[in-house]
């Protein structure tokens, strides 16, 4: 199917136009080559790393690297490269399929696949010369060579761009010199290949560069860190003294590190969202699983409602994120399409096409990353006693998920970026917030119809309610923004409260369109747990939504405004039929229970 650019809403613009569920990727629309992989990837999956999850649990560091090297055989590694450089050179839709389903079982394996194929490969490249591409990515393409990221140091976390590490040129001009401290360097234990950031004299941004791992050439390792979770990921601090570099292994020009550090976090984000998914769906089997078998009081603990409400949950929130992560990824994907089709070299459509839904690309990182991590507690309580045992793969799962609201940018950084990036394109006319902002500020100070719309039509109270959401956010941050102008960004507390709207709006409404176009196509009748859950989804988030915006506009309007804005989020946030919760809890719990385990994706 061909791709028109006026179909595709630019990153951020869900907020302002309206999507057609028909222009929507679901999971439901993968084609036989990619279902092919999936099983492919599941077998591995299956077979290597959950069937041996106890080895990971032991730093079984060799394991992981064995598993690789299969990985690496069997192609999983090389999806996202470009066939000339040796790899399958698929589209991101299955690049974050295979990165997907191959994460679920441990996370040791998922940082050290996505340290490796991610921020390992991909800023070469993305910005390799053509012979920096055809030394170094058909060697990591097909696992012979592994690749590590070394961006953070001791002083050196989110302000990323403030590293010390030094890369001073020698006199002939023929290689720089790098020394300098890195740490929580994933992979470092056996990688042949860092992606080094270091400041060259007093340059204002860091410079990226490409150094193979000798250690006659300055290059030695501390030790494997005591960490919480991802026991089998090796995690070491690199330092470098005097390291020699030729100076054509520069990555991209001079003071470009931080751009190039920035937009492998943006495909880093997307990718680690996608990783989350398989964790919960396995989670979500496990527990389901035990609470069938688990008899308490003469009856399987699955029937009592308390466990019912907390399959429930975790279901509704792995069929949400499945929604959201397939739909940003044909986003990107048909970005990449388009902009190839103009001309653009594959490294510059990729770019260009990742980095117009970084926005989106920060949403997903958070709301999945809390999502797989409220999965795997809700997990040890179902399992009780036993969920807290290290002999049940629950307790594991659980510090497994921790880090992912860490890396990759911490989920606090990137709430802030997604209003800050939205404000920003609208600043530069990408999207017209003013408009609509300006809109729903001449609505509030109209009067208010009374009439009850017709909610016949399937999900049409639903979808009515998500526009009133938007006009929620337009509202605060429209007056936000009135307020504080380019100081915005120091209220920290505001631009949080203003991302959790946001990161609400996103979910809700994928997981509206994906059921929408699904029911569309394959019947109501045969959709029924996935309204369900659409409907439950979006009564939580309505709850969010209103909590966060209450805590907006109490904190920084007075007076008549305030009450102006408090009545008008009253009047946006009002269901006229309220959904039945515990009703809609049951259903979808006794299909999970009755399939044993998740069978939406």
């Amino acid at each position: 199917m061909e791709t028109k650019e006026k179909d595709i809403l630019r990153g951020g613009q869900f907020l302002v136009k309206e999507t057609k569920c028909e222009d929507v990727f679901t999971l439901e629309d993968l084609n036989e080559e990619q279902k092919m992989m999936r099983e492919s990837t599941k077998e591995f999956v299956d077979r290597e790393l959950w069937a041996h999850w106890e080895r990971f649990e032991k730093k079984d560091y060799a394991y992981t690297e064995e598993c690789m090297k299969k990985a690496g055989e069997l192609g999983l590694l090389s999806v996202a490269v470009p066939e000339a450089y040796g790899g399958m050179g698929m589209g991101f839709v299955s690049t974050m399929l295979v990165c997907d389903y191959i994460s679920g079982a441990t996370g040791s394996f998922s940082t050290a696949f996505g340290a490796h194929t991610g921020i390992g490969t991909l800023p070469i490249t993305l910005y390799g010369t053509e012979e920096q591409k055809q030394k170094y990515v058909p060697r990591l393409a097909t696992g012979e060579w592994f690749g590590a990221y070394c961006l953070t140091e001791p002083g050196a976390g989110s302000d990323a761009n403030s590293g010390k590490t030094k890369a001073v040129l020698s006199d002939d001009g023929k290689y720089y010199s790098i020394t300098g401290q890195k740490m929580w360097i994933s992979n470092a234990g056996f990688c042949n290949l860092f992606i080094v950031f270091a400041r060259i004299e007093n340059d204002k941004n860091i410079t990226g560069f490409i150094v193979e791992n000798d250690p006659g050439n300055g290059i030695s390792l501390g030790d494997e860190e005591k960490k919480l979770g991802i026991h089998s990921s090796s995690t070491r601090q690199v330092f470098f003294s005097e390291t020699k570099v030729p100076v054509e292994n520069m990555l991209s020009e001079r003071g470009n590190g931080f751009k190039i550090a920035m937009n492998a976090l943006n495909v880093g984000r997307i990718k680690l969202a996608a990783a989350c998914l398989e964790a919960q769906r396995r989670v979500i089997n496990e527990a389901t699983k035990y609470a069938n078998e688990r008899v308490q009081f003469k009856t399987p603990i699955i029937n009592f409602g308390a466990i019912k409400a907390k399959i429930a949950d975790m279901a509704t929130n792995a069929y949400v994120d499945e929604a959201a992560c397939y739909r940003a990824a044909k986003n990107i994907e048909d970005r990449i399409v388009i902009r190839e089709a103009n001309g653009n070299s594959h490294q510059e459509a990729e770019l260009k096409g990742v980095e117009e839904y970084a926005i989106e690309c920060s949403i997903l990182k958070v709301a999945v990353s809390e999502h797989v991590q409220h999965t795997t507690d809700e997990g040890i309580q179902i399992f009780g006693g036993m969920g807290f045992s290290a002999d049940t793969p629950m307790e594991s799962a659980w510090r497994d998920a921790r880090i992912s609201r860490i890396y990759e940018g911490t989920n606090e950084i990137n709430r802030m970026l997604s209003v800050g990036m939205l404000v920003k394109k609208a600043m530069k006319g990408h999207v017209d917030l003013l408009g609509p902002a300006t809109a729903v500020g001449e609505e509030l100070l109209g009067i208010p119809s009374f009439d009850i719309p017709d909610y016949s039509e399937l999900l049409s109270e639903e979808k009515d309610l998500l526009i009133r959401l938007k006009k929620v956010f337009l509202m605060v941050a429209g007056s936000a923004v009135q307020k504080f102008g380019p100081d915005l960004e120091k209220h920290q507390m505001l631009l949080m409260a203003a991302s959790d709207i946001l990161i609400q709006i996103y979910m809700a409404e994928s997981a509206i369109l994906r059921t929408e176009k699904n029911a569309k196509r394959f019947g109501e009748g045969a959709q029924a747990t996935q309204i369900a859950m659409t409907k439950l989804y979006l009564y939580r988030a309505v709850d969010i939504i209103q909590q966060k915006a209450k805590e907006g506009i109490v904190s920084f309007a007075e007076g008549d405004e305030q009450r102006m804005m408090l009545m008008g989020l009253k009047r946006f946030t009002k269901y006229t039929n309220q959904p039945n919760v515990v009703k809609l809890r049951t259903q979808i719990a006794d299909k999970v229970a009755a399939d044993n385990g998740y069978t939406f994706d």
